[in-house]
């Protein structure tokens, strides 16, 4: 070879290198564009994650809620229903005390129609009777007397008015005198 061709190998090395240069460097601007994109993509899927996890604890709660809503959906109207099952309950004792056995059996029937068609609906007595233990989660009491008994004191001694519940929720706390 002469000096010609070898220069002409040299100058066309040259160009290669250049090139070689060019296409690693669109290699590692490419190479970046990809991490740049995957971190984005990364960072898309953790949002979306996360959005997802948020709304299915909505659903569950609103869930929650709307089960909880039915359950008591009809208190106001069985709240305002309890004092006319007091007024039956004044009622039938005092017919109790009369000699017309016909109109306590009438009053008596019509009561037990009502009652069992709160219980239908969800409404409950809560059973408290003379002699309980006094829960100051679950009675009201109204106040202290003397108690006739020493086995009495912090029991209840009496019952001023009944309590209910709708389910698990306790509407109207039994109202108690208890004994000191």
């Amino acid at each position: 070879m002469s000096k010609k061709d070898t220069s002409k190998t040299a100058t066309k090395s040259k160009p290669k290198d250049h090139k070689k240069n060019d296409f690693e460097e669109k290699i590692d601007g490419l190479e970046n564009n990809i991490n740049k994109l995957e971190e984005e993509l990364n960072h898309e899927k953790e949002k979306f994650l996360r959005l997802f996890a948020e709304f299915e604890n909505y659903k569950r709660r609103t869930s929650k809620e709307r089960i909880e809503l039915f359950k008591t959906a009809g208190q106001d109207v069985l709240l305002a229903l309890l004092p006319v099952m007091d007024d039956f309950d004044r009622a039938l004792l005092e017919l109790k005390k009369s000699d017309d056995d016909t109109l306590y059996k009438g009053v008596t029937l019509i009561h037990n129609k009502l009652k069992e068609t709160l219980r239908t609906k969800g409404l409950e007595q809560f059973e408290v009777k003379q002699g309980d233990v006094f829960d100051a989660e679950t009675h009201e009491a109204i106040t202290q007397i003397p108690a006739p008994k020493d086995d009495l004191k912090g029991k209840i001694i009496d019952v001023v008015e009944k309590g209910y519940q709708l389910g698990e929720k306790i509407i109207r706390y039994p109202k108690v005198v208890i004994g000191q």
